[in-house]
C-alpha cells in the first residue's frame, strides 16, 4: 500500500510531467510513434496506437482523463502502418503527412491544395479533441481540421451535416470491427433531398431516420426536447445544415458512436462503474427500425392490439394475410372504393407522430397550419401535411406519394393530418353523433356514482374523526421543562414563546414506511440506534432515527435534538420533518438523503474517485456555510458538539448537509464558553480542552472541523493506521509539515 507521502510524490511528478507536454507541431518538428500531443488543458492525447494482438499501428487521438483508452478519430484508419516506425510531419507544401520511416512513403495526408503557403504552418491538438493544421504561425487561417474528417465519433461541438459552400457533408462511419478501425458498413449521414435529415445505413440500407428538424429537435427524436446535460445546435442556412452539441459541465465526458453492429448510441464516462455507460440508442425498438410497417401505415407499441402495426386513416392492409401473419412489410392502401381529390375531403389527425419521410415532401417555412391545409387540399397527389415548426407554428411541409416511416410516442411527437375522402369525414361524424348519445348515458352513471361516493366519504370521514385521527397530526410539542439545562432561555428562542410545531406520525405511520423496520431498508446503526428508510404513503421517502432502550441519546437529547432542528432552516443543515413519541418509542423523521454520509464516500478507495477536488472544495464550502449559520447568522448560536464525517450526510446533488443535533448545546448572545461535567462526542474529534476540561465553545467545533477538513483532503480517517511514530492523521500531517 503506497503511504500518503509517496502518493503526494507522485502527484507532483505526474503535474510536472503533463505539464511540459506540447500540443503543437511545428514546421521542422516530427511525432515519432512512442511520442504524444496533450492538449492544452489535458483532456486529450493525440498519437500512436495500436490493437491488442496486431503490429498495425494508428495515429489517434483519445481521452487523456479517461482509464481505459478510447480513440475518438483516426488518421489513417484505412492505412495502418506495420510495426512503429511511423513519423507524423508538416512537408514542404504545408500538408500534415504520415510517414512509413521504414519504407519512407506517405500512408496518409491532408492533402489540402488550395491552400497559399506560408512560412511557418503549424498543427495543433485543441482542447475540444479538434486537430487542427494552421496556415501560418499568427493561426488566424485554418486550412484543415480533424473535426471535418470525424471518423466513428462525434465530440461536443463537432458539427455533423453539410457545408453548402464546400459541399462537404460531415458524416460519422463504424470501425470495421472491435479491434479493427478501418472504414465500416455503418454510416450517419445527412440528406438534403426534401427536408434537411440524418439516415443510419448500412451499406444502402436505411436503419433508423431523425426525421426533420421541427424547430425543438428532431422529430424522431422527442427526448432531444427535455434534454438537461446538452445544449444542442441546429443551423440551417445558405452556407451550413448542421447540427452540434455542447456539454453545460465540462467536466462530464459525452460522445455519440457509430457501431459497426448497426447502432447509434450515446456514451457517457461514469467513474463510479469504471466504464462507459450508454443511457441513448438506436434503433431501440422495432418502431425505430426505417419503414418497420410500410407504407401508409403506423408503428404504434402502445396500442392496445398485440400488432404493433396499424393502417392510417381511410387505409387497410395491403395484402390481408401477411397482416394476420403480423408481416406488415407490404404495408397499406387505399380503401376500396375510396379515392381522394374530390368534394369534402378533409384531414384525420394522428398526434405524437414521428412524422413520414421527408425526402418526397415539399416545404414551405412561410404559411400558417391553416394554410398549409388550404394548400394540401388544391393538390390531388397531397397525402398528408404537419407543422414544419412546432415551436413557433410557422411552416408548411406537404407529402405527395407515399408515407414511409411513421411511428407514434407515448408523447411529445407532433401533430401529422391524414388526407381522407369525404365518406371517411361522414363515418366520423355518425360515429360521433352515436358516441354522444351514449357518453351522455355514461356520464348520468358516472354522476349518480360520484354521488353515492362522496356520501359514503363524507359518512366515513365523520366515523374516522369521532375515533381521533391517525397518521401524521400537527400540534405543539413542549421545551418548557429541562429548557435552562440547555443554557436557552425562552425569550432567546426563534418565534414566539418555547413551543415548536413539528409533525407527530403515529407509530403504526412509522411501522408502515419502515415495512415494521425491515433489514433491507436499514441505512446504519449509532450509540443512539438505528436509522431506517421509509416511504409515506404520499410517496414520500423519509430517514427514521430510531433510538434505542440502551442508547446514549435520553430524554433530554431527543428534545433538544428536536427543538434545534425544528427552529434552525438552512441548505446545509437537514431538514427535520417531525418525531414519533408512543409506546417505549422515541423516533426522529428527516428527509431522506439518497448518498448517504460524507464517510461512506471519503473513506472508500473506489467511491472516493466520484470526489476529485473541485467536488471536495464545494462540500467544504457547504460545511463552512452551515457552521457559520449555527455560530453566527442564526439568532440562537448553537455549538454542534459532535461533527465529524458521518454526521455530514449528502443530497442528490451531493450537497452537504450536518445532520445529528442531539449533543449540541444552544449559547446566549453574549456567552463565549461553557463548562460541562459530562463529555460527550466522539473522541477524535474534541478539541482537547473540551476532552480533557470539559470547556467547550465555537472553538470546539472549529477544530473539529480541521479534523474533518484533513480527512476530506486525504482521503483517511483521523483514527486509521499510520506506520511513522503517530497515533493518528492530526500528528502524521504535523510530522510531515515540519519535516517540509
Amino acid at each position: 500500500m503506497y503511504h500518503l507521502k509517496e502518493i503526494l510524490t507522485y502527484f507532483l511528478l505526474f503535474l510536472f510531467r503533463n505539464c511540459c507536454s506540447t500540443d503543437i507541431i511545428g514546421p521542422n518538428q516530427t511525432l515519432k510513434d512512442g511520442n504524444i500531443l496533450v492538449s492544452s488543458g489535458k483532456a486529450f492525447v493525440l498519437g500512436f496506437f495500436g490493437p491488442e494482438k496486431s503490429s498495425n499501428r494508428y495515429v489517434g487521438i483519445w481521452y487523456n482523463k479517461v482509464p481505459e483508452q478510447t480513440v475518438v478519430w483516426v488518421a489513417n484508419r484505412d492505412n495502418p502502418i506495420k510495426g512503429t516506425s511511423g513519423v507524423l510531419a508538416i512537408d514542404t507544401a504545408g500538408n500534415l503527412v504520415l510517414f512509413d520511416g521504414n519504407h519512407n512513403f506517405s500512408v496518409w495526408s491532408t492533402n489540402v491544395t488550395s491552400m497559399t503557403l506560408k512560412k511557418s504552418p503549424s498543427a495543433q491538438l485543441m482542447e475540444t479533441g479538434n486537430f487542427v493544421l494552421f496556415q501560418d504561425q499568427s493561426k488566424s487561417v485554418i486550412t484543415w481540421q480533424s473535426f471535418d474528417y470525424p471518423t466513428n465519433t462525434l465530440l461536443p461541438n463537432m458539427k455533423a451535416g453539410w457545408n453548402r459552400r464546400t459541399g462537404l457533408n460531415t458524416s460519422l462511419s463504424s470501425w470495421k470491427s472491435f479491434d479493427d478501425p478501418g472504414t465500416g458498413d455503418t454510416v450517419f449521414k445527412m440528406e438534403l433531398t426534401g427536408t434537411p435529415q440524418f439516415y443510419l445505413l448500412m451499406g444502402t440500407k436505411r436503419l433508423w431516420r431523425t426525421g426533420p428538424w421541427n424547430g425543438l429537435g428532431w422529430s424522431g427524436v422527442p427526448e432531444m426536447v427535455s434534454n438537461f446535460i446538452f445544449k444542442i445546435l441546429y443551423v440551417e442556412n445558405d452556407n451550413e445544415v448542421t447540427i452540434s452539441y455542447s456539454i453545460k459541465d465540462p467536466s462530464i465526458f459525452s460522445r455519440m458512436v457509430v457501431n459497426e453492429s448497426g447502432t447509434l448510441e450515446r456514451l457517457t464516462w461514469q467513474g463510479s462503474e469504471r466504464g462507459w455507460v450508454r443511457f441513448w440508442y438506436v434503433p431501440t425498438d422495432p418502431c425505430d427500425s426505417y419503414a418497420h410497417c410500410g407504407a401508409f401505415s403506423n408503428c404504434d407499441l402502445f396500442n392496445l392490439s398485440e400488432f404493433e402495426c396499424s393502417c392510417l386513416p381511410g387505409f387497410e392492409p395491403k395484402l390481408e394475410r401477411q397482416w394476420y401473419l403480423r408481416d406488415a412489410s407490404n404495408g397499406c392502401k387505399r380503401k376500396q372504393g375510396e379515392n381522394i381529390c374530390g368534394n369534402g375531403d378533409g384531414f384525420k389527425k394522428v398526434i405524437n407522430a414521428k412524422v413520414p419521410d421527408t425526402s418526397i415532401a415539399h416545404v414551405n417555412k412561410s404559411l400558417e397550419l391553416k394554410e398549409c391545409q388550404e394548400l394540401c387540399l388544391k393538390n390531388c397527389s397531397c397525402t398528408a401535411f404537419a407543422t414544419a415548426n412546432i415551436s413557433g407554428g410557422n411552416g408548411c411541409i406537404s407529402w405527395h406519394g407515399n408515407l414511409a416511416d411513421i411511428r407514434q410516442f407515448s408523447n411529445k411527437g407532433q401533430d401529422l393530418y391524414i388526407r381522407v375522402p369525404a365518406v371517411e369525414i361522414a363515418q366520423d361524424t355518425r360515429n360521433s353523433k352515436g358516441f354522444r348519445g351514449k357518453r351522455l348515458m355514461a356520464t348520468v352513471i358516472v354522476l349518480i356514482l360520484a354521488m353515492l361516493l362522496i356520501l359514503f366519504l363524507a359518512y366515513w370521514l365523520l366515523k374516522k374523526k369521532r375515533k381521533g385521527t391517525e397518521g401524521q397530526i400537527k400540534r405543539p410539542f413542549s421545551f418548557n421543562t429541562g429548557l435552562a439545562s440547555y443554557g436557552g432561555r425562552a425569550e432567546e428562542m426563534e418565534g414566539s414563546g418555547t413551543n415548536v410545531e413539528v409533525s407527530i406520525f403515529d407509530l403504526s405511520t412509522i411501522v408502515s414506511a419502515t415495512e415494521d423496520f425491515s433489514l433491507a431498508n436499514k441505512l446504519g446503526e449509532g450509540g443512539f440506534g438505528a436509522v431506517y428508510k421509509g416511504r409515506l404513503p404520499n410517496g414520500q421517502e423519509i430517514a427514521v432515527k430510531r433510538l434505542s432502550a440502551i442508547s446514549g441519546q435520553g430524554n433530554e437529547e431527543f428534545k433538544n435534538e428536536i427543538k434545534l432542528i425544528a427552529r434552525l432552516q438552512h441548505r446545509n443543515l437537514v431538514r427535520l420533518l417531525g418525531c414519533c413519541i408512543q409506546q417505549d418509542e422515541k423516533m426522529l423523521v428527516y428527509e431522506y438523503l439518497p448518498n448517504k454520509g460524507l464517510d461512506y464516500f471519503i473513506f472508500d478507495e473506489a467511491r472516493r474517485s466520484l470526489m476529485d477536488w473541485s467536488k471536495r472544495f464545494e462540500i467544504i464550502l457547504g460545511i463552512t456555510r452551515g457552521m457559520i449559520y449555527l455560530h453566527e447568522d442564526s439568532r440562537l448560536r448553537i455549538i454542534h458538539r459532535d461533527l465529524k464525517a458521518s454526521n455530514i450526510l449528502l443530497d442528490t446533488s451531493m450537497n452537504p448537509k450536518i445532520s445529528d443535533f442531539g449533543l449540541a448545546r444552544i449559547f446566549g448572545v453574549d456567552q463565549a464558553q461553557a463548562n460541562t461535567n459530562r463529555v460527550v462526542g466522539t473522541y477524535g474529534y474534541m478539541s482537547p480542552e473540551y476532552a480533557m476540561e470539559g470547556l467547550f465553545s465555537v472553538k470546539s467545533d472549529v477544530y473539529s472541523f480541521g479534523v474533518l477538513l484533513l480527512e476530506i483532503i486525504c482521503g483517511r480517517k483521523n483514527s486509521s493506521y499510520f506506520e511513522e511514530d503517530t497515533v493518528n492523521l492530526i500528528g502524521y500531517v504535523s510530522i510531515w509539515i515540519f519535516n517540509i
